[in-house]
């Protein structure tokens, strides 16, 4: 017996398909008030609400990328999508991140044209639409909130809509204050805030996802001791070619090659390798296990593939 090769047990996961119908009750929520918000910000002439309408417009475009994301990652897929279409949510992430960052950028160059042009603010209008938008951003966030701690894309959607939900407090109090005092100039700078407010969390969601899609290890796993403690494994002689990395949103994976000192550990150190592959998270493993004989045999005359002890070799960088 020459190879043992083994894979970590499954994970049956639906990407985010409970939380279809909440996405799409969501979506349809955000997409009636922003058209709402458009006509009141322009008659009213308030920036923050305009804003306000913007964010919720990324909202209405992030909320229907996830949705769609959820609707199309548990599809059947072709053969050759190995993986299936998980990926597609993380992409979905990405998306509403660069949204969001478009957002900002489109209230603070209005803010700043405003600062040396203000316009003269509607308030109480404004005021009411942005108490309603609120109640409309709370409904969501209830909705989503279960989904968020699951999915990477369906906490994207999350984020938004909590983002959305602190600008219009922030709109409320800018009504509030041009409506007592006349200060034009609250709802440009109200407006501005909106837009740094969003940007941390923009930039959180956005290297989440980049570290998924350029296959780094879970901030959470420390690749070099789950390497030490495979080598500590009985039997072992060495280990090499550990990767894990994130698949999607819980649904982690990993593949190593581990030489054993013979056949008669073959067995026991693949269900021990599994265990600690398992032990930290990762779902999906792939373990192939050798003896170190026949490594050597079978790469002898390819130095390049050759396996050396692990005291010969060099660490990477």
């Amino acid at each position: 017996m020459g190879h043992g090769h083994g894979h970590g047990a499954a994970l049956d996961i639906s990407v985010g398909a409970g939380y279809r119908r909440r996405l799409a009750f969501a979506l349809g929520l955000t997409v009636t008030y922003m058209a709402v918000q458009v006509v009141v910000g322009l008659t009213s002439g308030s920036l923050a609400l305009l804003s306000d309408a913007a964010h919720m417009g990324t909202d209405a475009l992030g909320l229907g990328m996830a949705l769609a994301a959820v609707t199309l990652a548990n599809r059947p897929v072709a053969s050759q999508r190995t993986f299936g279409n998980y990926r597609l949510e993380v992409l979905a992430a990405v998306g509403n991140a660069l949204l969001l960052f478009g957002a900002a950028a489109y209230v603070f160059v209005e803010a700043i044209d405003r600062l040396g042009n203000p316009t003269e603010i509607a308030a109480i209008p404004v005021l009411i639409t942005a108490a309603v938008g609120l109640l409309i951003n709370v409904i969501s966030m209830r909705l989503l909130a279960g989904g968020a701690k699951e999915s990477v894309n369906v906490k994207g959607a999350y984020l938004e809509v909590m983002a959305d939900m602190l600008g219009s407090v922030g709109v409320i109090a800018a009504a509030i204050i041009v409506w007592t005092t006349g200060w034009a100039y609250a709802d440009t700078l109200i407006a501005a805030g909106i837009g740094l407010f969003i940007l941390p969390r923009t930039y959180v969601l956005l290297r989440h996802a980049v570290r998924i899609l350029m296959e780094v290890a879970p901030p959470e796993v420390d690749v070099e001791a789950v390497e030490q403690r495979l080598r500590v494994i009985d039997g072992v002689a060495d280990v090499h070619d550990l990767h894990i990395w994130t698949i999607t949103s819980g649904m982690e994976a990993a593949s190593v090659h581990v030489l054993v000192q013979s056949d008669d550990h073959l067995h026991s150190v693949l269900d021990e390798a599994r265990a600690v592959l398992v032990g930290v998270g990762v779902t999906r493993s792939t373990v192939q296990v050798e003896p170190v004989a026949h490594g050597v045999e079978s790469t002898s005359d390819d130095p390049a593939h050759r396996h050396e002890p692990a005291a010969d070799r060099e660490s990477a960088p």
